[in-house]
């Protein structure tokens, strides 16, 4: 073989494998290319899962619970007043908000004041001067017959002292017999106070009381809400507290 007839097989070659190159390159471009876009996968709901990258909406939690009159009353060391028609419930949140309380939150004035927020006048009478005269009597009796003295208040508030009221048994609930609408009741349980005071040293003592009490209401259309509140007529209201226990 001539020696230029060997150039041009070594150049033939060469183009070749160029040739050869550029095609495995354009192969795998187009496989590349025709690649689908990755999807997000499913959950187990059938629903697509959300990028990992990306922040979904934020867990709200459980339900904090029912709706009551003043958010802010637990902050004070007070029972929250439910807004509800189911004479059970409320009767649980009234027979402890008359002995629940925190001395370092509040005064006994500004408590008795909260309490009185509860109260609804009787529809028994007609005259609504009658109705305001009994509400204010139910309110005088709280104040003088059902809740801790004053006295009482005045020591434990000299050891930083707090109350918790709750309901232990079930509820006797009887209607109320010369009420004309059905809507009022009376109900009665046993509740347990846990008194806590500072013990001076940094530390705290604790004890418990036990007492059966007893709390007239009326649900119905007839009750009279709490102003300026979610509260309407025909939810719950405290028509009197008893400083003695009502059994059927």
């Amino acid at each position: 073989m001539s020696q230029s007839s060997g150039r041009r097989g070594v150049a033939w070659a060469i183009i070749g494998g160029i040739v050869l190159l550029a095609g495995i390159v354009a192969i795998i471009v187009s496989a590349v290319l025709a690649r689908p876009t990755p999807t997000p996968s499913a959950t187990s709901n059938g629903t697509p899962s959300a990028d990992p990258t990306t922040s979904g909406e934020p867990n709200p939690g459980p339900d904090p619970g029912g709706a009551v009159v003043d958010p802010t009353a637990a902050d004070r060391g007070w029972t929250p007043e439910p807004i509800t028609a189911d004479a059970d419930t409320y009767i649980r949140a009234a027979l402890a908000a008359a002995s629940t309380f925190d001395t370092t939150k509040s005064t006994r004035e500004e408590w008795l004041d909260y309490l009185d927020t509860w109260f609804t006048p009787d529809t028994r009478f007609t005259a609504a001067a009658d109705q305001r005269a009994a509400m204010t009597d139910s309110q005088t009796e709280l104040r003088q017959g059902v809740v801790l003295p004053q006295d009482e208040w005045d020591s434990l508030a000299g050891e930083d002292g707090r109350v918790v009221a709750v309901v232990t048994s079930d509820v006797t609930d009887v209607p109320v017999t010369d009420d004309g609408s059905g809507d009022m009741s009376i109900g009665t349980a046993d509740v347990t106070l846990s008194f806590t005071r500072s013990d001076g040293s940094g530390g705290e003592t604790s004890y418990d009381d036990h007492v059966r009490v007893s709390v007239q209401v009326l649900c119905g259309s007839a009750s009279v809400p709490t102003p300026d509140t979610d509260q309407r007529s025909g939810d719950c209201k405290v028509v009197r507290y008893f400083s003695e226990p009502l059994e059927p």
